[in-house]
This record gives structure tokens, sequence and C-alpha cells, in this order.
């Protein structure tokens, strides 16, 4: 399977990309709707011009036009035929090919077993639910044995459980097939599990190229922050098991309870979301629950920002509108803070 590289990518909104995706590599390109990465797509399947140029393992195929390019790309409306089957649908692309009809019935045997649908064989696509679409239109896009697998927010029609489920399938279809792999996404969750490495795309620009807790402790600027959601990141000083699968982090003055993986934590990141304010102090063990002093509030979508001074250290916390209405919080007042424990994540 090749390296891809990309070479001063001009395009709509991209303008001099450059990137290298390594063999067998599974990147994701993570940013916001319109950011470029559908664009980028299309450029390294070979289904618009652009200025600039692609390499599969340091040789140039810009001339070379999309089915000569060994790539399968699933797109994000999937297309699926809806007057064909199963096994017609994911045939369709060998036929077209004019491979021999044993080849390609047993090609589409093969297929069916490894996305474990041949029970869907002669279904058509309004009998399929939402997972199996995904699985046909997967197949589909493997059946001429591409060199380069491309998907386009694959998941994004599914819901929360049978998108997760099909993550981990995927991932380790994946790794099975050694095929290098980009994944298109703007579901920072969604990247974190996905990715070998991650690369946040905004305004058609490269911010950041790096491997998923890199991205998430180490943003390389405030554009790169604000998207994956602004994290609130804490260094500890030291740490200290407390036995029963759970450690104790010092960061400054603030002490967090963690759970114990046997290594040392060097960093603790936490997503404003991810922290519950009070104006009273709330019942309850004290456990990852800190007070601190608003020092300012900000509007910020369908929520409102608050910024707290614990301590030495400033703490990001999202309200929602709705209960930020309920609430009687100004600059200056008292707060209460509970860190979601299953929320932290650790470098």
């Amino acid at each position: 399977m090749p390296s891809i590289k990309l070479e001063n990518i001009c395009k709509y909104i991209c303008r001099n990309v450059e990137l290298e995706i390594s063999d067998r590599e599974l990147l994701v390109l993570l940013g916001p709707s319109g950011a470029g990465k559908t664009t980028l797509l299309n450029i390294i399947a070979g289904l618009t011009d652009y200025d600039g140029s692609v390499l599969f393992d340091s040789q140039r195929v810009d001339k070379l036009p999309a089915s000569k390019r060994g790539v399968g790309y699933l797109f994000q409306d999937l297309f699926l035929f809806p007057h064909l089957d199963v096994s017609a649908n994911i045939a369709y692309g060998l036929k077209a090919r004019k491979q021999p009809h044993d080849g390609i019935q047993e090609r589409v045997a093969e297929l069916l077993h490894l996305m474990k649908i041949s029970h869907l064989a002669e279904r058509y696509p309004k009998n399929l639910s939402g997972g199996e679409k995904q699985r046909v239109a997967l197949a589909r896009a493997l059946a001429l044995s591409p060199r380069v697998l491309l998907l386009d927010e694959p998941l994004s029609s599914l819901d929360t459980q049978t998108a997760k489920y099909l993550r981990t399938e995927l991932k380790q279809l994946q790794k099975k097939l050694g095929i290098t792999t980009i994944y298109v996404t703007h579901d920072l969750a969604e990247a974190e599990e996905m990715a070998d490495r991650i690369a946040v795309i905004q305004d058609g620009q490269l911010q950041q190229l790096g491997k998923p807790e890199e991205v998430f402790f180490y943003p390389v600027n405030e554009a790169v922050s604000d998207f994956i959601g602004a994290p609130n990141i804490l260094h500890c000083d030291h740490c200290q098991s407390l036995g029963q699968g759970v450690m104790e982090a010092s960061c400054g003055a603030m002490n967090i309870i963690l759970p114990d993986d046997g290594n040392p934590v060097r960093r603790i990141a936490l997503f404003p979301r991810d922290i519950y304010v009070s104006e009273t102090k709330p019942p309850g063990p004290e456990v990852n629950r800190f007070k601190g002093v608003i020092t300012s509030i900000k509007p910020l979508g369908d929520g409102v920002r608050l910024e707290v001074r614990v301590g030495e250290h400033k703490l990001l916390a999202e309200v929602p509108h709705h209960i930020f209405e309920d609430m009687d919080l100004s600059v200056g007042k008292e707060v209460f803070l509970i860190l979601k424990l299953r929320r932290i994540k650790v470098y």
C-alpha cells in the first residue's frame, strides 16, 4: 500500500496544503464543515482538477485518471443503487471493469463474509438499516482491492451506539487489510478513537499534524484549541497510587483523583463542558470538587463559558443557556466545581 504526499495543493478554499500520509496509516482529517476536507479527498481520488502535486510512493499521479489511481472511496451519501440488491451493488465496479464472472462471484462472496453481511446478499437498499448500508457501501469500495481507501464522514448519519460499534470494526478491518486510509470527520471523539495521526484542517489550511494525544494536549495555536473545545490542561507535579485502581495527581494546589493504570501522569485535560458548576456546595464526597471565583462570563453558541479561578489555576467551564438563566452567576461570585472523573484525560 502506498504512502501519499500532497505538495502545494490549491483548490477552492485549500491553499498550499502540504501533507504526508504513511504507508498503511489511518490518518484522520479533522475540521469544521467547509474546511476543505472533502476537497482534499477528491483531489487524492483524481475526481477534480487542482494545482500542485499528489504522489503515491514518491510517484506523481497527477495525470492519472481516477480509474487508474487504485483508490476506493466511501462517500458520505453512500450512493447505493436502489434497483440493485446487495450482491449486485458490491459487484458493480467489478462488472464495469469487465472482470470474469467467476472472479466476480468469488470476490463478492469474500466481501460479504468480510463485512458480515452474507445474509443480506439478496436484499435491496430500502430494506437495510443505516449500519447495514454502511457495510455494503464499504464492501463496494473495497471490491477492486484499492491501494488507498478514502472515507468521507462515513458514520455521521448513524446513531451513537451503532457508529461507535462500526468505528471499532472499521479500525480493526483497516489494520487487517493494511490499507492506507484517510478518514474525514468533524467529530473530535471519533477522530481520537480512529486515528493513528490527526491532521487538523481549518479554512483550507493544515493547522496541526500529530498523534491524537499530541493534538489534544499540545494544540499549536488558538484555532486548534478552540476547535477541539478549549480543553483545560493542567501540569502534574507528581502523582501517587492510592490503591484499588486510583491515584492522586497533584497539579499545583489541586489534588485530582484519577484512574490508575500504573503509569505516571504528566498532564491532565478536561473539556469545559465536562466541569459541573454549582452555586452552592454540592452534597457528597469531596472528590474532585473545588471552590473558585468567576473571573469572566462569555456567551458561546448554545451555552455560556465561565472562567473560574481556583488557586493559581484558571479553569473554563460551560453551562447550557437554559441552566445559566436559572442561576444567579456574575463575575466575582464564588462557585463550586466538580470535575467529572470519567471525562478526565491523561497524558
